[in-house]
């Protein structure tokens, strides 16, 4: 009795440990093997994927877009670099507030429709944003993987997504709101113009946009070129922004066909977006020739009326030879640009501080230079040179150095003395920026106006010093970007929404 129970005493203690070194094994196995696919779900990828483009020897002879998009696989390939941040930073960075996280994971899982159903709850303007906004300053800036250089291609995704719904034809449109039975009345259709259009309309109100030109769209159409933003993405975002319910007005020019006053007394509240359409000129002589452009017309030709297309379109350009364009932004870019695909044998930039401080996209300048655009940095024109005709035929400028920071934090050039020299150019283009077009101001008592001849706002609500009236975009920060005008436009619809729906006092 004694034995068995020992017996089965040590059996039973025996089993027990004898076991327990297996089990241990086990579990040890089973936590490595979970670290090891927690590690590999951890591993991070910072290869960024390229997105194809023209070859620049082709591109630079055609007006066809540089950009040719992800592929599918390209695109959830990029998706699943996403490591999906639980304080989003990316979003930080955002004017519009998408939901950035959020739409990358849907691609990545291969829903691309749940994704531009995510964007579009924020942004109507996906294929537009996915193109020109400046994602490495704002959302991809602050990207978690950027420690590393290796940032997710959060523009990219975006247009990937806009295009692909477009394959397939027009898009659902979403439930809107009941009607309220106001009236908003929305003064130019660029894409602060859009963005209030958009949100009050699904909001339930009844809008009607105002468009000084025959097409919408605003810089959109006239002053982005089309191998960078073609002009049939800009015409369907603005259809569907139609199919929501929205009136459009072309060659309306508030200021002369109708005053801001008078839109008061048919609508209840005005939204003013016309853009920065007055260009700046240095004030050099010479600037007065035949062949001295601003940046404005020789785009507004080009991209808008399609002069490159002449004779087939009633709009020509003259296509010269020696080409300069006279700035570093983005549009300086798109001018020179243009230039060699108008034929120009030679298109330089002439920008008088160093490449360090373009403020042009690495993007864009890194594309003008494939192309072939010549850069004279730190070179100031001092005056253009005519023949006997009136004709530019040459451009004097001086080098420059560059000194200590300015009030922008750039380094300020400084002339260097006896350095100044000549050389033959057929077209100057001006690219050095450009103010609101004085017209709603000089004929809108009571909008008051800064002394850099923008728009005065609240910065909270973006509403104006008049009654019912409320601006965004260049026409109050002056000449930015699209994204940022786009927020500005979903700042005021906001205020507006709730100006219109807050109850009747007494």
């Amino acid at each position: 009795m004694a034995n068995e129970i020992g017996d089965g005493g040590s059996k039973n203690g025996a089993g027990k440990s004898s076991d327990q070194p297996e089990a241990k094994k086990s579990a040890a196995a089973t936590d490595a093997g979970a670290k090891k696919v927690e590690k590999e779900k951890k591993k991070i990828d910072y290869n960024r994927r390229d997105m194809p483009k023209q070859d620049p020897e082709d591109r630079r002879s055609n007006f066809n877009e540089v950009a040719l998009g992800y592929t599918p696989e390209l695109a959830i390939a990029e998706a699943k670099r996403c490591i999906q941040c639980k304080n989003t930073p990316c979003r930080q960075g955002c004017p519009v507030e998408i939901d950035i996280p959020a739409f990358i994971q849907f691609i990545a899982k291969g829903d691309f429709e749940g994704g531009i159903k995510k964007i579009k709850e924020k942004n109507a303007l996906p294929a537009v944003c996915g193109r020109v906004c400046p994602q490495e300053e704002q959302c991809e800036k602050h990207c978690t993987l950027g420690k590393k250089k290796g940032e997710v291609a959060i523009g990219r995704l975006e247009r990937f997504l806009a295009d692909t719904e477009a394959a397939k034809g027009p898009p659902a449109l979403p439930q809107k709101e009941p009607a309220t039975g106001r009236k908003v009345a929305v003064v130019g259709t660029g894409p602060s113009g859009i963005t209030v259009a958009h949100d009050l309309v699904l909001k339930g109100h009844a809008v009607t946009m105002f468009e000084a030109l025959h097409e919408a769209g605003g810089v959109l159409v006239y002053g982005i070129p089309e191998f960078r933003l073609p002009k049939r993405i800009v015409r369907r975002e603005m259809e569907y922004v139609k199919a929501l319910g929205v009136e459009l007005h072309t060659d309306f020019v508030v200021g002369k066909t109708r005053t801001i006053d008078e839109l008061l007394r048919e609508y209840d509240a005005v939204f003013v977006g016309t853009g920065a359409g007055l260009p700046w000129f240095m004030d050099i002589p010479g600037e007065n020739l035949n062949g001295v452009y601003s940046a404005n017309e020789y785009l507004t030709r080009s991209n808008l009326m399609k002069g490159y297309t002449f004779p087939h379109t009633p709009t020509p350009m003259k296509r010269e030879m020696r080409v300069v364009t006279v700035g570093g932004g983005n549009v300086a870019m798109d001018c020179a640009r243009t230039a060699l695909r108008m034929g120009a044998k030679e298109s330089r930039i002439v920008y008088r501080r160093s490449k360090t401080e373009l403020p042009a996209r690495h993007e864009e300048v890194e594309n003008a230079e494939e192309e072939g655009v010549k850069f004279d940095l730190l070179t100031l024109p001092l005056k253009y040179i005519g023949d006997e005709n009136n004709n530019l035929v040459a451009m004097e400028c001086q080098r420059m150095q560059l000194g200590e920071p300015d009030a922008s934090g750039r380094r300020r050039p400084i002339p260097i003395k006896g350095s100044e020299f000549t050389f033959e150019v057929d077209a100057v283009i001006c690219a050095i920026g450009n103010s609101p077009n004085p017209l709603i101001g000089q004929t809108t008592p009571g909008l008051q106006i800064t002394k850099k001849g923008t728009i005065a706002v609240d910065e909270t609500t973006n509403k104006t010093s008049k009654d019912r009236v409320w601006a965004g975009g260049d026409v109050v920060s002056g000449a930015a970007t699209v994204i940022l005008a786009m927020g500005a436009g979903r700042k005021a619809a906001k205020a507006m929404h709730e100006f219109l729906t807050r109850p009747a006092s007494g």
